[in-house]
């Protein structure tokens, strides 16, 4: 079968689809990518698949571009005639999905998180809900990475209960991102934070946190790691991160490919995010190479962690209860933090592996064959 996915950049493919795209090339599918092109268009390339380019403003509200848009995934879908449409994140979702409706094309939706724009309830979000509603109300499978998303959505109204599933986030590689021997107990515990530098994201309780417990004298490194001014209106510019640097508190390490590097050289990852995420595939990295976790009892993010077993759950936009669970985590023996990471390593081999994510697609897609 020919399928199309489209996401809203091709990192997102690279560093979040490559594992499906590659099995369903090896599954015998024509698989066609489609995304806004970056840096990383030759990487989507490098995967088998053939790259689309499809111009995209992610994150603006202008009806008139958002039409364009729509018009274009129409052209596209009427000149590449798959066979079923993979969509992910809110414009494809939503305008390439209404697309394959109107052209006749099977689609499975992912539904990897609602962001911020479900938290507030105005007119965007009354729009963005009645655009999900008809986007999805033909859909063949609609998947969601956690149960709030799922239960949100379903007594909303916005999708029929019997074309949802459930998936593990979008997985985690097993074999990429094996366990890593932990740092050395003689060297400071090394706290990392990996995520677009977001406020929503829970960087200014980062900061916060770090400057408390660097004044009552924890010898610790807190290292945040990811992309800065990404088009969001929740972005951390470059100069507010130079500022937090230079008072000395954290280490801003930059952007890389090499992620799995980071969480080896660090003792524990942290993610205090509020942002409505969908499972953070960054926990889901960290746990797999055996790293105790600390993140917030909040949607997408408390599936990740057994608290206590794995890591510490803290509490949403509180930077003292933030500092508070880092500073129980640093005062662990070494032995005690290992052990957190090989239960965090157990629970993505029994529940997060990639190759159940994998396996669902593939049988969705059996599905709409037969």
């Amino acid at each position: 079968m020919k399928v199309l996915i489209s996401i809203n950049t091709a990192w997102n493919l690279v560093n979040f689809r490559a594992g499906l795209i590659r099995a369903l090339i090896n599954a015998g599918h024509d698989v066609v990518a489609v995304a806004p092109p970056d840096a990383y268009v030759e990487r989507v390339r490098a995967l088998g698949c053939r790259f689309v380019p499809l111009p995209m403003d992610n994150k603006g509200t202008n009806p008139i571009r958002d039409l364009l848009l729509l018009i274009r995934f129409i052209r596209l879908m009427r000149r590449e005639r798959p066979d079923v449409y993979l969509g992910y994140t809110v414009k494809p979702n939503v305008y390439g999905s209404i697309a394959a409706n109107l052209c006749g094309i099977s689609v499975i939706n992912n539904i990897a998180g609602l962001g911020s724009v479900f938290v507030r309830n105005d007119w965007l979000t009354r729009l963005v809900r009645r655009l999900y509603a008809l986007a999805l109300s033909r859909s063949a499978t609609v998947f969601f990475q956690n149960e709030d998303d799922r239960a949100q959505f379903i007594e909303g109204g916005l999708v029929n209960r019997k074309i949802t599933d459930r998936l593990p986030g979008s997985g985690v590689d097993l074999s990429r991102f094996e366990v890593a021997p932990m740092p050395s107990a003689a060297a400071p515990i090394r706290f990392l934070l990996i995520a677009r530098m977001l406020w929503e994201k829970g960087v200014g309780e980062y900061v916060e946190a770090a400057r408390q417990l660097r004044r009552l004298g924890l010898n610790a490194e807190f290292c945040l790691l990811g992309f800065l001014d990404v088009q969001n209106p929740a972005a951390i510019n470059r100069e507010q991160m130079a500022q937090w640097c230079a008072e000395g508190f954290v280490i801003y390490l930059g952007e890389t490919d090499d992620v799995a590097s980071q969480i080896a050289a660090a003792s524990c990852v942290v993610l205090p995010s509020y942002y409505r995420e969908g499972v953070p595939r960054s926990l889901l990295e960290a746990a797999a190479m055996g790293r105790p976790i600390i993140t917030t009892d909040a949607v997408g993010c408390r599936e990740v962690v057994d608290d206590g077993v794995n890591g510490y759950l803290c509490k949403p936009r509180d930077a003292n209860d933030l500092a508070l669970k880092m500073r129980q985590m640093s005062e662990l023996p070494a032995s005690a933090r290992s052990e957190m990471g090989r239960q965090g390593r157990q629970k993505m081999e029994r529940e997060f592996d990639e190759k159940i994510v994998i396996g669902k697609y593939l049988e969705a897609i059996a599905a709409i064959s037969r």
